[in-house]
């Protein structure tokens, strides 16, 4: 199995790093109070190792298709089994060896061409993988398993998970899924939100003073931060479809144009209601390249969506467990996107390197 890359380990610090705190007793020390039989669990543990299940599953079903029908496909397949591989490795990244499964072999086997007995979500399957379009399937299957284990992860691990569920994803649309993607509906407040601040509190920002909660102020932070992006890809949209003919690609900006209203106006929403004002929009913003043509403007809309994820993956990490799946969704989504728009499909969308990010204007 590949291991991971300098950058994957990198980006996947502050995940290891609470890991091996919870491994190794920083609860106020416990782990050297008389009594204590050792390390205290890490609480993240059965969620990894469903993930690494799942993940197993899926490696599964790509060799039984290398070895079978899909021989002659090594070329689209293999490239994809090894980010698959990547995903064990960073799951499994902290975890003491002795609760690590063995791998399965990197070299495809001679086995009938069927996926294992058990589904990522731990039913009966046995769902022959000897097509693309099946092992597609199992791609998008895998994705839904890892994003119903959300809520229950702690943020670190619920960004990787969301990061690995939208490459799930993209995985299958490079297998041939041709699932169309439209603009969301308007997202309606989430029943179970962070706690508002008192109501005798100033709203104009983010935090609602020393009395507010934390964590409640984190996440309106995180949130006026996705907001604020959302601002800037509708004002980057704008001039994406103005420069494009008037063929799919326009098609694709329009789409892209009304995804963007739509989440900006559901983070609205969700920040009114959790009783801070909603930052509002620039009065413009310096794009991070000029753009003139129609490559141009492809190259802008590829950009701005690679940089939502981003904003989107930080967001996982940062808001309580109920709202993680409509910001992993808008992960997802961005990820998809940007594909479509001819931008390169990372491993772990949304954990990149340093991206520019467009500022703005001042009138």
């Amino acid at each position: 199995m590949q291991p991971p890359s300098r950058r994957t380990l990198l980006a996947l610090g502050l995940l290891a790093l609470t890991t091996l705190t919870a491994c190794t007793g920083s609860h106020g020390g416990d782990d050297a109070m008389p009594g204590n039989r050792g390390p205290l669990p890490n609480p993240d543990e059965p969620v990894i190792l469903r993930s690494i299940a799942a993940t197993d599953t899926l490696l599964a079903g790509y060799d039984a298709l290398l070895a079978g029908p899909g021989g002659a496909q090594a070329a689209v397949l293999q490239p994809l089994r090894a980010e698959v591989a990547q995903h064990r490795a960073a799951l499994a990244y902290g975890l003491p060896a002795a609760s690590i499964p063995p791998a399965p072999p990197a070299t495809p086997s001679t086995t009938p061409s069927t996926a294992p007995s058990t589904s990522p979500s731990g039913t009966p399957s046995g769902t022959p993988v000897g097509t693309p379009a099946a092992l597609a399937a199992l791609e998008r299957q895998t994705a839904q398993a890892r994003l119903a284990d959300l809520a229950a992860a702690r943020p670190p691990l619920a960004r990787l998970l969301a990061s690995v569920a939208a490459s799930d994803v993209l995985h299958a649309v490079a297998l041939g899924d041709t699932t169309p993607l439209v603009a969301p509906p308007p997202a309606a407040t989430p029943t179970e939100a962070p706690t508002a601040p008192p109501s005798d509190q100033p709203t104009g920002s983010p935090s609602a003073g020393p009395s507010a909660d934390p964590a409640a102020t984190a996440a309106v932070t995180a949130l006026q931060g996705a907001l604020g992006a959302e601002h800037a890809a509708v004002y980057g949209d704008g001039g994406v479809g103005a420069r494009l003919p008037e063929d799919q690609q326009r098609t694709d900006a329009r789409t892209a144009y009304a995804a963007h209203e739509a989440r900006r106006d559901a983070w609205q929403r969700l920040i009114g209601s959790l009783g801070a004002t909603p930052a509002a929009a620039a009065a413009g913003y310096q794009l991070p390249f000029a753009v003139t043509d129609a490559a141009g403007a492809t190259k802008l809309a590829a950009h701005l969506e690679t940089r939502l994820t981003t904003v989107y993956a930080d967001l996982v990490a940062a808001v309580p467990g109920p709202q993680r799946g409509a910001a992993a969704d808008a992960l997802r989504d961005g990820a998809l996107r940007a594909h479509r728009w001819g931008a390169a499909d990372p491993a772990f969308p949304g954990i990149p390197e340093p991206l520019p990010t467009p500022t703005a204007t001042t009138p």
